[in-house]
This record gives C-alpha cells, sequence and structure tokens, in this order.
C-alpha cells in the first residue's frame, strides 16, 4: 500500500471526531433555534459546557463502532458501499449509546437533540468522507500517491484497462509498462525496475494465462514484494461468494448461491414494481413524443413487436424461459432478418453469439436517436412491471442468440434480465461478450439493494456521456 493512502486511512480517524463533535454542538445549538423554540419551548437547563461533557464520550463510542464496522479499512471501497457504512455505523452507535444510558440510569434531557444529533452525524461524515475522497482524487490527477503498474497481456481485457487508467487518473493507476507474457527476460527487467523504485504492482489481464504462468507472476511479486491483481476468469467470477469449509484438515470450498434467492428476491420484485410504476409515469411524455416522431419519420408500427414473418418478437428471460418482447421501432420494417443475412459482413462481434452491425442502414433517423439515448428501451419498464424483466440484470438476447451461449455463459439466464445492468454502465456495446458476461456473473454472485441502486444512478450519466451506445 502506499504511503499516501496510509496517511489518508489514519487521517479519517480524526476527522470523523471532528464532524461527529460538530455534529453533537449543531444538534445543541440547533434546539435553541427560534424555529425549534416557537413550536416547543426549552424547559431543561443543559449548558454548552455540561452538553460538551457528555457529548465527547459518545463520540469516542461512534469512533470504536466505526472501526468495529470497518469503515477505517484500508481497501478502497465504492462510495456507495462507504455511505451506507456510515449510515449503518452511525444508527448502531446511537442505539449503544441509547442502551448505555438506560442501564446506567442516565436520562437525556433533550430528545430533539438527542435525534438532530444521529440526523447530523450521517450528515457531517458523510460530507467530510467526500470531501476526504475528492481531495485524494486530485492529488491522484497530479500523480500522488499513484500505483505503478505493469500489466501482463495483449488481450482485449488488457486494453482495455490501459484505455481506463489512462483516461482516468483518479482511479490511481498508471501503466509503465505492457508486455504479452511473463519470461525469464521480463522478470530480470521488472527485477531491475524494482530495484530503481520504478513499479509497483503486476496486473494479469490475460484471463486464459497457463496455471504455470500464473503461478510464476505470483511467486515473482512475493519475492520482490509487489502487488499482485488478475482479471478474473468466468470461473473465478462464478465463485465470488464463497466459504471455506475445513474438514479433515482439507480446505473445501462451497459456492454460495445468488443473495438473489428468498427474500433478495421478494425485495427486488417490490422495488421494481414501485419503481417501474413511478418511471413509467415521469418518462410517459417522452414516450407520447417518441411514438410520435416514428409515426412522421417512417411507414409502419410503432413498436417493434413482431418479426419480418408476423410471429412474436421474443427474448430469453430467467432460466431459459422466453417472453414476449417489444420496444420502439427505430428501423425500416420488414429488415430484422438482414442482420442474418446481407449485413453479415458488418458484424462487429463475430466470434461472440451476439449479433451487432456498424452503421446499421437499417436504421431511421429517429431510430438513430433514439438508440443513441436508449429511448427505444423505455417501454421495456411496461415489461418489469409484468415481471418478465428487472431494471437491473442481464441484457436479453434473441432465442438464437442464446443458443450460441457456451455453457459457463448461460449463468447469466439464473435471475430475469434487465433494462440495465454492470455491463452497460462499464462500457456498454463496446465490451466483448466475455466481459460482459463476467460483469453480469459477479453482479448475480455479489447482488445488494445498494449495488442496484448504484447502477441505476450511474446509468443515465453513461447513456448521456458514456461510449459505446448505438
Amino acid at each position: 500500500m502506499k504511503r499516501s493512502e496510509l496517511t489518508f486511512t489514519l487521517a479519517l480517524v480524526p476527522f470523523d471526531y471532528l464532524a461527529l463533535l460538530a455534529a453533537g454542538i449543531a444538534a445543541y445549538f440547533s434546539r435553541f433555534h427560534p424555529a425549534f423554540t416557537a413550536i416547543r419551548p426549552v424547559i431543561f437547563d443543559l449548558t454548552l459546557q455540561g452538553y460538551l461533557k457528555v457529548v465527547t464520550p459518545m463520540v469516542i463510542v461512534f469512533v470504536l463502532v466505526f472501526a468495529a464496522s470497518g469503515l477505517y479499512g484500508v481497501t478502497r471501497r465504492s462510495i456507495a458501499s462507504e455511505l451506507s457504512r456510515i449510515v449503518l455505523a452511525c444508527s448502531a452507535s446511537m442505539a449503544l449509546v441509547f442502551a448505555i444510558s438506560f442501564f446506567s440510569r442516565v436520562l437525556f434531557e433533550s430528545r430533539f437533540i438527542a435525534i438532530a444529533g444521529w440526523g447530523l452525524a450521517i450528515l457531517f461524515v458523510m460530507v467530510e468522507r467526500l470531501a476526504v475522497r475528492a481531495l485524494q482524487r486530485s492529488l491522484l490527477r497530479l500523480g500522488i500517491g499513484t500505483h505503478r503498474i505493469i500489466i501482463i497481456g495483449k488481450t482485449s481485457a488488457a486494453q482495455a484497462l490501459v484505455h481506463e487508467f489512462k483516461q482516468k487518473r483518479r482511479l490511481g493507476f498508471r501503466v509503465v509498462g505492457q508486455y504479452k507474457d511473463f519470461t525469464k527476460a521480463l522478470a530480470k527487467e521488472l527485477r531491475e525496475m524494482k530495484r530503481d523504485d520504478k513499479i509497483d504492482e503486476i496486473v494479469l489481464a490475460n484471463p486464459e494465462a497457463s496455471r504455470q504462468e500464473t503461478l510464476e507472476i505470483i511467486a515473482f511479486t512475493e519475492q520482490e514484494h509487489l502487488g499482485f491483481r488478475y482479471c478474473a476468469d468466468l470461473f473465478t467470477a462464478a465463485i465470488g461468494r464463497s466459504i471455506i469449509h475445513t474438514y479433515a484438515g482439507i480446505p473445501v470450498i462451497e459456492v454460495q448461491k445468488t443473495p438473489l434467492d428468498g427474500w433478495g428476491a421478494i425485495y427486488k420484485r417490490i422495488f421494481d414494481v414501485v419503481a417501474s410504476l413511478i418511471l413509467i409515469i415521469l418518462a410517459s411524455p417522452i414516450m407520447l413524443l417518441t411514438a410520435l416522431f416514428i409515426k412522421l419519420d417512417s411507414r409502419g408500427p410503432v413498436f417493434f413487436a413482431r418479426l419480418d414473418d408476423g410471429s412474436l418478437s421474443r427474448r430469453v428471460g430467467q432460466g431459459g424461459r422466453p417472453f414476449t418482447y417489444f420496444k420502439f421501432r427505430s428501423m425500416r420494417p420488414g429488415t430484422h432478418a438482414l442482420r442474418y443475412n446481407e449485413l453479415t459482413n458488418q458484424d462487429t462481434r463475430k466470434g461472440s453469439p451476439l449479433v451487432k452491425i456498424k452503421d446499421d442502414p437499417r436504421i431511421t433517423r429517429v431510430g438513430k436517436f433514439i438508440r443513441k439515448f436508449s429511448i427505444d428501451e423505455l417501454p421495456e419498464f411496461f415489461l418489469v412491471l409484468r415481471g418478465h424483466m428487472s431494471l437491473v440484470g442481464p441484457r436479453p438476447h434473441l432465442p438464437e442468440e442464446v443458443d450460441r451461449y457456451k455453457p459457463e455463459q448461460r449463468k447469466v439466464l439464473t435471475i430475469k434480465p434487465g433494462i440495465t445492468g454492470m455491463a452497460q454502465i462499464s462500457g456498454r456495446a463496446d465490451l466483448d461478450f466475455d466481459d460482459e458476461v463476467r460483469l453480469d456473473t459477479y453482479y448475480i454472485e455479489h447482488w445488494s439493494p445498494w449495488l442496484d441502486l448504484y447502477i441505476l444512478l450511474k446509468t443515465p450519466l453513461v447513456v448521456l456521456f458514456g461510449r459505446g451506445a448505438s
């Protein structure tokens, strides 16, 4: 770990302490604000000095609970994960303080200050943590605290990482070299670079690397005290949620099912129904205008709901079961089958189960616009409401495409397909299908309500400013 990262991790303790203390003081003075005293006059006698004698040990309790909650861990978390931990930690801290007060028979004189202190503690700590993150990212853009990495592999995953780290310096990685394979000559060169303090980590970006090569790289990084990361293959991504048991001295790994089993599925369905109803209402003016422009722009139906032969359009859903699918029509009628005939030479996803036509000549003028901003997919909210799809999940594909899936790729059919997902916010249409499956597999194995919320909030940004949309 870089020294700057350790410094920031250590600094969080006094910063959190000051933020919590400021929240407590703000809660105290807010009780005496005319806006609140007009509603309920102050009937207790509590000086600021006496209040601070109570608040100071409470703040220490909060910091200890923060530590127990993992808020001072050295591993970098997503913003959504950290903010959710702050809410839980502050709530747990307040509950612990109330418990201590109850058993010690010390009653606090103002419930308003206690409740306001809890809310302000969450707010102040969140703002403080976001400010620390902003400062850290600013330093990373200046090259301070950046991890200097060597990438092993000349795969599409490797090129995507090189591009990502170059474009987003705030991530804290700078590629100082890229090589196809790990050889003895390269090991010697990297050893010299390490002695000259020019590298910090090695990233193996070849999911198909042999076991022998992987073990050699791991052994090398351990000998030279370098960090090591690797791009997961489909199997590794599939066992992300695992528990290690020991039987007869032998470690046995139990692969857990998706958290979307049981109560996770119930919660997700309730959320889908409520959210899709709200989104249908909010998007209805856009959908009405889209329908009007489609009719004015070209002849044909408003929706793409039938194939060239008149049969219903179908997509494959959860468990491999097909369902009737529709969206706004973006192509000229009767041209769907051309993707498998005349336009095969323009397929940009050859070698994968999917077909993607570059500069598709079948798309209408309005179709080009609504595809660019994913407006053609707004009717999918009705499919979510009917239970065929979810707001978040792997994208639904055609039956003939699913028939070409490899056995390990069928993992994405475990759950309902979604309007958006991990793949869509991480590169959209320019991802290799194997990379898309890895991201969707990660989502299936690591689902949480916060992950859904993060994906939904990021999707509009990707649609408006992202890459790969077509």
